[in-house]
């Protein structure tokens, strides 16, 4: 009994986070427009404020993460242009893997435990021909992200996938393309004027984007067909 209060508890506390960023209207926060026009005043904050900059912008990225709301590409690109390639890539590696694993292991608590139980039979062939490969099988939809990534961290919770194949597969899959978001933030930060949205950099940066998913998927299937070739298991 307690445990059905407790995922009430945690249900209403979702909405509740969800309901007052949309009642406060904070989005308005997380938009291309704000972070060009706010750009130079960031940069001072972070100049007189490194530690603490760092810090409101893992927690910011983390919860985001959590709560799945929209703005994490804007906050990628903030970060590239305040803090720089190395260092962005690194924390925010670890803030969204992070926070992608919040949200799995809520999915399990709330509802994965209840339906692997209730469906034990029908979901045991699933599982152990899935259960060697679920890394791999995360991995493919973290490099191909047709499904939004907070229903990915809900669907595999519901999975018998390990918690640490899972972040490990989420940090991997998700790093070329928070490394190509964060490229594009270093070169938004270089712009004076408008016209600096032509410039080689951005233009790359944003090719990248919109290529990466091919190249991902040319690179999984060869993986797959010289996966014996190679050794991999």
């Amino acid at each position: 009994m307690k445990q059905t209060y407790l995922k009430l508890l945690i249900i209403f506390s979702i909405f509740l986070v969800i309901g007052l960023f949309f009642g406060f209207d904070l989005q308005q926060y997380l938009t291309f427009d704000h972070l060009k026009s706010q750009h130079a005043f960031y940069r001072q904050y972070y100049e007189q404020n490194q530690l603490l900059s760092l810090g409101i912008y893992v927690i910011a990225l983390f919860l985001l993460t959590v709560f799945s709301v929209p703005g994490i590409i804007v906050v990628l690109l903030a970060g590239g242009a305040l803090f720089g390639f190395p260092l962005t890539l690194l924390i925010t590696s670890f803030a969204d893997a992070l926070g992608s694993t919040i949200v799995f292991l809520a999915s399990r608590y709330l509802f994965g435990n209840t339906i692997q139980a209730k469906y034990a039979g029908r979901l045991q062939a699933i599982n152990n021909g899935a259960g060697k490969e679920w890394a791999f099988y995360l991995l493919s939809l973290r490099l191909m992200p047709f499904f939004p990534c907070f229903l990915i961290n809900i669907l595999m919770g519901v999975t018998t996938i390990r918690i640490m194949t899972f972040y490990l597969a989420t940090q991997i899959g998700k790093m070329p393309y928070i490394a190509i978001y964060v490229n594009a933030g270093t070169q938004l930060g270089k712009m004076d004027s408008v016209f600096g949205i032509f410039s080689p950099g951005i233009i790359t940066s944003f090719l990248l984007i919109g290529l990466f998913p091919v190249i991902s998927k040319k690179s999984l299937k060869w993986f797959k067909a010289h996966k014996e070739k190679l050794g991999v298991q």
